[in-house]
């Protein structure tokens, strides 16, 4: 009897088995976790605060409302939503726990610690029960997943009827010369940044290549649908930079 090949998944440009992708990802995002929202402010030009902005707008929070924020360590869309509607709570879920310390300190700053809840976990297996939660949020973490269908299968478990999945994730430029000039200024630029301010060239120099390897808008919207999601849409940010996608639990 021969023995299977392991299943092998992406990481950036390499090919690695399933198995070891996860703490493949754990250790970028352990190694960046102290300047994580400094380099998002130098890669972007600090465009992202605005991205993050247009998903609290299109996701509209209502008071009392339970978010639940996957691959969120440092809380940004969390704060964002607790500031937004009176009376909600917010979870972030994230695997790394350097990242989520990051964000209990900022959270303690800013005296949101009451409405938070903090967990270490995988995006593909969610320790929460069916129908929980009002809002499923995850921005720029679904491309690191290693089985993106399962981490959507999952969003729709927890959330209640009637509840919404909002996805920002960087995506691809229609124009084929913008994403010529785009893929430039990201493999030239960003991995140079990452050393100059994380000291971390690697691991973003791998960020970089996860992009290349999400699925574009229209395969990933259907990616949403097969997951049972309906009202499935989405919007493209800067030209196509990024792109947010919408669907709820009908």
């Amino acid at each position: 009897m021969t023995q299977e090949s392991p299943r092998t998944t992406h990481f950036g440009n390499r090919d690695v088995p399933e198995d070891e992708k996860a703490g493949l990802v754990h250790d970028v995002f352990s190694s960046v976790a102290s300047r994580y929202d400094v380099m998002n402010d130098a890669m972007s030009l600090g465009i992202h605060r605005l991205w993050k902005d247009a998903m609290l707008d299109w996701l509209a929070p209502r008071p009392g409302q339970r978010l639940l924020d996957v691959a969120g360590g440092t809380g940004d869309i969390a704060f964002r939503f607790l500031k937004r509607a009176e009376g909600s709570t917010a979870t972030v879920l994230d695997m790394t726990e350097d990242m989520l310390n990051a964000g209990r300190d900022r959270a303690d700053a800013e005296s949101l610690s009451d409405r938070l809840d903090w967990v270490v976990g995988d995006a593909m297996t969610l320790p929460f029960e069916d129908n929980f939660f009002d809002a499923y949020t995850i921005s720029f973490g679904i491309r690191n997943v290693t089985r993106i269908n399962d981490a959507l299968r999952e969003a729709y478990r927890v959330l209640r009827p009637g509840g919404r999945l909002m996805v920002l994730e960087f995506s691809q430029l229609p124009n084929p010369l913008l994403q010529r000039a785009y893929d430039l200024y990201s493999f030239n630029v960003i991995p140079r940044m990452g050393q100059a301010i994380a000291n971390d060239r690697d691991s973003y120099q791998y960020l970089v290549e996860s992009i290349r390897k999400f699925p574009d808008q229209d395969r990933f919207a259907a990616m949403i649908v097969d997951a049972g999601f309906g009202n499935v849409k989405y919007r493209n940010l800067s030209f196509g930079i990024a792109a947010l996608h919408s669907g709820w639990k009908l």
